[in-house]
């Protein structure tokens, strides 16, 4: 097995996500950083700080630019980053002319941290889309089996019997709530990371915050304050990466539940077989739920101790947020997806009034 079962070239069809993880790939982080360089220098150009030829010179550099993964993983080793080593072979394609006119005023976290932001963009678009197709196919089943009933069951015992529609807007409430949730987030998240050094855009003078404006705009994203100590914005797409993933598990454990045999609550298609048991459908999908949402509850809380940053910026925090974030996106990308199909197995639930 890989390192995580979100990479292993088995495993990952059960629990990772591919779309999802595409946006997390060396090739995809450096892709960003291009684009930030490229818009970095034409937002200085435009507001004097540059020469345009030098600005053009970068940018055009810039559209072809691949470094030698090789020696940036070498870099990250002695750095802690990679954007020394990368910004160190980004000046040597655009040449010794303009050079020196590449990454002016930035620092290393402003380029990784505004990478990771733009690929986020993409990401929280394809989640509110993937909400939705859920929301949709409860809508469905509670339009073909709401008037059904079920046993409902409080402390795991039998209480009073109830509708499947009610259970089914359990299930739907919260997912509502993300949506809502996650358009209020969406705009304290893309944001621009511009801060220079410690914070302060020290190098570009009176000029940094209209560079930093001009830049956010190129980008598509919002302009913010520098913010390499403030990691509240990361800490709050964790929160809701545990609440989204939460939610999708208390969907698979109820629906796990009324698949067993001695219950017959639900019946679904395509369950998982056994080595030993052949006649044995297990509810594989619902179980993957599960086990997405009791991982990414524990990971929120390395995100939460990640909001720990010494001073104006921190190598300890930041690096675990690198060791965290990334499983938790696609950690939830994968709960989002198996939801999806899980629900497209129901055949029926409860008995018919």
């Amino acid at each position: 097995m890989a390192a995580t079962p979100f990479d292993d070239p088995l495993l990952s069809a059960l629990l990772g996500d591919d779309g999802i993880a595409a946006s997390f790939t060396s090739e995809a982080e450096v892709g960003e950083m291009n684009r930030f360089e490229a818009a970095l220098a034409e937002a200085e150009a435009a507001e004097g700080v540059i020469p345009t030829d030098a600005a053009q010179a970068i940018a055009s550099a810039c559209a072809v630019f691949r470094p030698d993964f090789a020696a940036l993983r070498a870099g990250a080793a002695r750095d802690g980053v990679i954007g020394p080593e990368y910004v160190r072979q980004l000046r040597a394609h655009v040449g010794s002319r303009h050079g020196d006119h590449v990454h002016l005023g930035a620092t290393s976290q402003d380029l990784a941290d505004t990478s990771l932001v733009l690929r986020l963009g993409k990401v929280v678009t394809e989640f509110d889309a993937r909400l939705s197709a859920v929301t949709n196919r409860l809508d469905d089943l509670h339009g073909a089996f709401g008037r059904n009933t079920l046993m409902g069951r409080t402390r795991m015992q039998d209480a009073q019997p109830i509708e499947v529609a009610d259970r089914i807007r359990t299930w739907r409430g919260p997912l509502e709530r993300h949506r809502t949730r996650l358009a209020e987030i969406r705009p304290r998240l893309l944001v621009l990371q511009f801060g220079g050094a410690v914070g302060t855009r020290e190098k570009l003078g009176a000029k940094g915050d209209a560079v930093a404006r001009r830049l956010a705009q190129t980008l598509g994203l919002g302009y913010a304050e520098p913010w390499h100590s403030q990691r509240d914005r990361f800490a709050e797409l964790a929160a809701w990466l545990a609440l989204v993933s939460g939610s999708l598990g208390k969907i698979g454990a109820d629906v796990a539940l009324m698949a067993q045999n001695a219950v017959a609550e639900v019946h679904l298609t395509g369950g998982g077989g056994s080595s030993a048991m052949p006649h044995k459908s297990n509810p594989v999908a619902a179980e993957v739920l599960v086990a997405l949402a009791r991982h990414n509850a524990t990971l929120s809380a390395n995100m939460q101790h990640a909001l720990v940053h010494e001073n104006e910026r921190s190598g300890a925090a930041w690096t675990l947020e690198w060791l965290t974030l990334t499983q938790m996106v696609i950690g939830t990308a994968a709960a989002l997806r198996t939801a999806l199909v899980l629900l497209g197995r129901i055949e029926s639930i409860g008995k018919p009034v």
